[in-house]
């Protein structure tokens, strides 16, 4: 008994292991004090806990370290910004994840604000960590400009296909697109072709389907993350010019 105590008071520097074979002599003994028992096994499971925690963290930091940028492949249609698709980062980020023991699962939550709907996430790890994100997205049908634009059905489905976006591009604290001064891999700002080709086929561009058919083209080399802002820039700054 007195055993018992004593491996007990040492149990919070002791490794998982250790524990487990108290736990285990202690289960033989019929003299074993009940309270004591108990306190053993939670020793045990806050160390198996901080164990599985660590592990999540190290992942966390292995997939991230994996991980770039993730190009721009689609535009929204009101505000002329560029997005990645969750399908985009889909494809670019789950084998990493993956890979590194993670899955991925989302729900619907309560005690979202009025006209809200809020998306969960649950990031579960294979050594038995979880945690829940959740981000609140606006359901009230509303465009940009404050307009009905959607039934409340669509606005619903359209907060909580926004939120897996945005969730997923946080949770692993993915960037999207490129930064107005990167180079997009091309050192000493040596040209690439391709950009060069897309920006010249946008000032050629003298009419709106003209330029819509180089979207096409801008979205075909998004998804091989071969562009950068500038290609957006000209685009947008084209659009506008045609639609005046």
């Amino acid at each position: 008994m007195n055993a018992v105590v004593k491996h007990e008071e040492l149990a919070d520097d002791a490794s998982a292991t250790t524990v487990l074979a108290v736990i285990s002599r202690a289960a033989r003994d019929p003299n074993v004090d009940i309270d004591k028992f108990e306190r053993l096994m939670a020793v045990q499971e806050r160390i198996t806990s901080q164990q599985a925690e660590s592990a999540f963290n190290e992942a966390m930091s292995e997939a991230q370290a994996k991980m770039g940028r993730v190009a721009a492949n689609k535009e929204n249609g009101q505000t002329h910004s560029w997005f990645a698709t969750y399908g985009t980062l889909d494809k670019a980020l789950r084998p990493i994840y993956t890979d590194s023991g993670f899955a991925l699962s989302f729900d619907t939550g309560k005690d979202a604000p009025p006209e809200c709907v809020r998306v969960l996430c649950y990031v579960s790890h294979k050594a038995g960590h979880s945690r829940t994100y959740h981000v609140d997205m606006p359901a009230d049908g509303k465009g940009a400009k404050g307009g009905d634009v959607m039934t409340k059905t669509h606005a619903v489905g359209s907060g909580m296909s926004y939120g897996m976006r945005y969730l997923l591009k946080m949770i692993f604290n993915v960037a999207v697109g490129v930064d107005v001064d990167d180079d997009d891999g091309n050192a000493s700002g040596q040209s690439n072709p391709l950009v060069d080709s897309l920006i010249e086929n946008i000032k050629l561009s003298e009419t709106l389907p003209q330029l819509k058919a180089v979207k096409v083209k801008i979205q075909e080399a998004a998804l091989a993350a071969n562009f950068n802002s500038e290609v957006i820039s000209a685009y947008n700054a084209k659009l506008r010019e045609l639609s005046q």
